[in-house]
């Protein structure tokens, strides 16, 4: 049976992305946009329609906890989902999910029912859990040498989203007089139906007449290659460090007296930072190697940690937020190019990608929560300290782990 990482062989000269795979990449693309954006207007406003609608304060932003909890909890079954039916019914699918998500949530503000907000939430959030596969369906349809770059390429619609989701959060929120926020849930709506027509447009793999007899090695025999632990290690932490510090930073700001319009431009310069990069990663990763890519990517977010313990002031919290958004983006990228090797099946895809994944969701859940309570007891500084120390050892364990896999080593 055919390995999905075999690599072509090559002669020299670069192959050219044949266009039927540009467009798919660009109709993911949009997807990627347009799924970010969505998720943007989501964190801008649930917590304050959630502080609205609850009976009692402390459960104000239950309703924006239970979006990574839906996610975490649908990213093995969309996996294995897609992995019978294929892509385009699982994005489909999600698109489907998220018109009814945001039509409850729109629903429940205009009814003023706490619960069913809850339940809106839920629903949302569960999109993500399939919307995480648009990076690897872009290496899927590329070629093996272009695969790198695909996957930067598609995740670099968060640039749009930058923009475009806290535009619409903005311009929708009084969209419906006398009901706040009712207009920036059916503003998700219209994202989410513009995504199913988008997805519908789309030519991805179908599955394969085999892929129900081919499970390949169960996911302890490959979660035991030094590859792969450095490729969800690196996962983990790139989305578990800039979690961490994205969501103690407005929190720290307003400790500190500073404007909300300076935070808002503080996080904006954080988004850009994360995906920007994306239009070159994948070509940087190509030229130096996933290695030296996620090296550099754990030191930046060192990096990060470090200009934050500088001082409290606006400038250094923005060079320092517009950093860890650079890092995260070389760590998660490489990571996410490295594990598309350690698979050789179809089933060993689905456990591979649907492990990695919620392991991520599960751990942004814990450092989310962590924030907060982490910024109140011991402060800005201590916090980032913490965190500095934390990528040592990561980076640590980095080196251990590539010193192993050219040894030949087992973990």
């Amino acid at each position: 049976m055919p390995k999905l990482c075999e690599r072509a062989a090559t002669s020299g000269r670069r192959v050219p992305l044949p266009d039927r795979a540009k467009l798919q990449i660009g109709l993911l693309f949009l997807c990627e946009a347009l799924t970010r954006s969505s998720a943007i207007i989501v964190l801008t406003t649930l917590a304050l329609v959630g502080r609205r609608l609850a009976p009692d304060l402390t459960l104000a932003t239950l309703p924006l906890a239970l979006v990574p909890v839906a996610t975490t909890l649908t990213t093995i079954p969309a996996a294995h989902f897609m992995r019978r039916r294929g892509r385009r019914p699982g994005f489909a699918l999600a698109a489907v999910i998220g018109i009814l998500g945001a039509a409850v949530a729109a629903a429940a503000v205009w009814m003023d029912l706490f619960l069913l907000l809850c339940v809106g939430a839920l629903l949302i959030g569960s999109v993500n859990g399939f919307a995480t596969y648009y990076r690897f369906a872009a290496g899927e349809v590329a070629s093996p040498e272009f695969r790198t770059q695909a996957i930067s390429l598609v995740m670099a619609g968060g640039v749009i989203a930058a923009v475009l989701g806290t535009t619409l959060a903005t311009q929708t929120k009084d969209l419906v007089v006398g009901h706040p926020f009712v207009g920036s849930f059916a503003c998700i709506a219209v994202l989410q139906g513009l995504i199913l027509l988008i997805v519908s447009r789309t030519k991805l793999p179908a599955p394969t007449p085999e892929t129900e007899a081919d499970d390949g090695r169960p996911l302890g025999t490959i979660a035991g290659s030094p590859t792969f632990v450095m490729a969800v290690l690196g996962a983990v932490a790139s989305w578990g460090l800039m979690s961490l510090l994205m969501n103690a930073t407005p929190l720290s700001m307003d400790r500190h007296h500073h404007a909300f319009a300076d935070t808002a431009n503080v996080i904006q310069w954080h988004v850009l930072g994360m995906y920007i990069p994306s239009f070159f990663t994948g070509s940087l990763i190509k030229r130096l190697g996933e290695r030296p890519m996620l090296l550099g990517g754990i030191a930046l977010i060192g990096v990060s940690a470090w200009i934050n313990m500088g001082g409290t002031e606006v400038m250094s919290y923005m060079i320092g937020l517009a950093v860890l958004g650079v890092g995260w983006n070389f760590l998660f990228v490489s990571c996410t190019a490295l594990l598309t090797g350690t698979y050789q099946t179809e089933g060993e895809r689905a456990r591979v990608q649907s492990a990695n994944d919620f392991l991520i969701y599960g751990t942004m859940i814990v450092s989310t929560f962590a924030a907060g309570p982490l910024e109140e007891r011991i402060g800005w500084y201590e916090l980032n300290q913490a965190a500095l120390l934390v990528t040592a050892i990561v980076g640590a364990a980095f080196v251990l782990l590539i010193w192993r896999e050219r040894r030949g080593l087992p973990n």
